[in-house]
């Protein structure tokens, strides 16, 4: 086979041959090292072989198509043996060992300190939420340059501690799998605090997620801002833009957090559209240390805002026991916003039939309402414990989810009180800000009342839901599940009963202008008066009440056609699927 001739590409002087003849070479192997104008041009083994014979010597100037080197094909080494040459070099090795330092296995003393406390890492975490995973960053470091040594702070603030990038959640309840941005803060990294090169991190994600238009997940375990941080010309570091440019994000938001969550960490989670919480964290826009110097007293961390308090508040949205519940719950409503998924599996059709009983005066559990119209185990609530006596959560109807709202007739027999209307207008801002249809659930005397109920603000609260329900655009369909009265039954509806997609009725439904023993009461209030025995007015109160409910049942308000139909129970999902997908 004739020796292969390696010319020269451009006029220059050759500054180097690191081959001799004989010597064996593989493909992309330096053959030849020419300098132009200060700048090295390598000329490279087209394959492997063997190097023939040198037609130059260093120092030599060559011009264009000069033959420099013969190479010898057929004396190959290694034919069909690639993977036994390890490729790399010194530089590729440094790229290596820098981003191993701030993996898990490089870190064994912080990774037990996060088993001690019951927590996984927050790489872990990211591991399990999604795959792809591209990261940003992972060389930064604190900017402590000027008081510590290079080498500490790469081993001891790997990413700055944040772990920041973009990456791929798979497929969940048969949707397909789709991109989201990830922010993680690495509490076993100077206490997950917000340094200057972080918040750069985050400012460059936040806008990218923005721009790219993709859900976020926030893991913001951490103490706030980071006084240790000199490396920078600023005093104040007000200028910083993250808080603003996360809150410019229009796709879905999910916050994390599993342990001390305070200061900035909390200002970035509270914008979050959902918060999902370990039952061990603690949430605060102040720590121990800020609570002390405004001397408002000492605290230990276990003491600010716990996750008991912050859920009953409505803070958190969901309470978790562990961070692979934590993890599974973000996965699920990334799911929701991803569209419909596979068909799930189906309530028994009897279920929806049985969970009401006809004694109008009998306690039923709304909860299993629910489970009787969404696919089986598909409903997540959220905040049960802040307003007892509003239901809020999403759920899937033969794959397609749906945002929903019910009255818990188990609460102040399910009427709509301060917290309950704070309650579903958030839920309904949220279902309208991720595009899912919503499904109301009624069984309501109406708006609470009375001085107390006035004392928390009703009148705004109440205002407000109505307000946001006549904004939606997604389409809303409600069941009237027992009880539908006043200005309560409307809200649940999206604002009247011919506003949403659909009103329908269970058999065991009725409606009217305000609850029918208030009704009887008031209007006839001249009437019973008249009832010198007590117990004499008390039957006539029933009588009347059931004059007026014959008249409210559904079934007979439906010939008015003030709603669309009084239905099986089982056809609930039927009417889901055709009015709301």
């Amino acid at each position: 086979m004739p020796a292969m001739e390696l010319v020269a590409p451009v006029a220059a002087r050759v500054a180097d041959l690191p081959v001799v003849a004989g010597q064996l070479v593989v493909e992309g192997d330096i053959l030849a090292l020419l300098e132009v104008m200060k700048m090295e041009h390598p000329v490279l083994a087209p394959s492997s072989g063997s190097v023939r014979r040198l037609h130059v010597e260093v120092g030599d100037t060559v011009e264009p198509g000069q033959v420099l080197v013969a190479l010898d094909p057929s004396a190959a080494p290694g034919d069909g043996e690639e993977g036994d040459v390890e490729p790399g070099g010194e530089l590729l090795d440094q790229v290596r060992r820098r981003h191993g330092l701030g993996r898990d296995e490089a870190r064994p003393t912080a990774v037990e300190s996060r088993r001690r406390r019951g927590h996984r890492t927050i790489r872990e975490n990211i591991a399990d939420l999604c795959t792809d995973f591209v990261e940003y960053g992972p060389l930064a470091i604190a900017a402590q340059r000027s008081r510590r040594d290079l080498d500490d702070l790469m081993r001891a603030t790997p990413a700055e501690g944040m772990v920041a990038g973009i990456g791929r959640v798979p497929a969940h309840a048969g949707s397909t799998d789709d991109r989201l941005a990830l922010i993680g803060y690495d509490y076993t990294v100077l206490a997950g605090t917000q340094g200057f090169q972080n918040h750069r991190k985050k400012d460059r994600i936040f806008a990218l997620a923005a721009e790219m238009d993709l859900p976020t997940v926030l893991f913001a375990e951490g103490g706030g801002g980071r006084p240790g941080d000199v490396d920078w010309p600023g005093v104040s570091m007000l200028e910083v833009r993250a808080f603003r440019l996360f809150g410019q994000i229009t796709a879905p938001t999910i916050g994390v957090t599993t342990g001390y969550c305070f200061a900035g960490n909390a200002a970035l989670l509270g914008q979050c559209d959902v918060i999902v919480a370990t039952s061990d964290s603690n949430l605060g826009m102040g720590g121990p240390a800020m609570i002390e110097g405004g001397g408002l007293g000492t605290f230990a961390p276990g003491e600010v805002g716990p996750a008991a308090t912050q859920a009953a508040n409505g803070v958190i949205d969901v309470v978790v026991d562990d961070d692979p519940s934590a993890v599974e719950v973000v996965r699920r409503l990334l799911g929701l916003v991803r569209g419909p998924g596979r068909p799930g599996t189906a309530p028994e059709v009897d279920k929806a039939r049985q969970v009401v009983p006809e004694n109008r005066r009998r306690l039923f559990d709304m909860r299993r309402v629910i489970a009787s119209v969404v696919d089986s185990d598909s409903f997540l609530e959220l905040r049960a414990a802040f307003a007892p006596a509003a239901i809020t959560g999403f759920g899937r109807v033969e794959g397609y989810p749906v945002g929903i709202i019910a009255n818990d007739p188990g609460h102040l027999a399910g009427a709509i009180d301060h917290h309950a209307a704070v309650s579903l207008e958030r839920h309904l801002r949220l279902c309208e800000r991720w595009r899912i249809p919503v499904l109301s659930l009624v069984d309501t005397p109406g708006f609470m009342v009375g001085p107390e109920a006035e004392a928390e603000g009703l009148v705004r609260s109440a205002g407000s839901l109505f307000r946001t329900v006549a904004g939606l655009e997604v389409p809303v369909g409600a069941v009237v599940v027992r009880r539908a009265y006043g200005l309560g039954a409307m809200a649940m509806a999206g604002g009247g009963f011919h506003e949403g997609r659909f009103v329908v009725g269970w058999p065991t439904s009725e409606l009217g202008p305000m609850g029918l023993e208030g009704a009887v009461r008031l209007g006839f209030k001249r009437e019973l008066e008249a009832f010198e025995d007590p117990d004499a007015q008390e039957a006539e109160v029933e009588r009347r009440v059931a004059e007026m409910l014959e008249v409210g049942r559904g079934i007979n308000v439906a010939t008015h056609f003030e709603i669309d139909d009084v239905i099986d129970p089982a056809d609930t999902r039927a009417w889901i699927l055709t009015c709301l997908t």
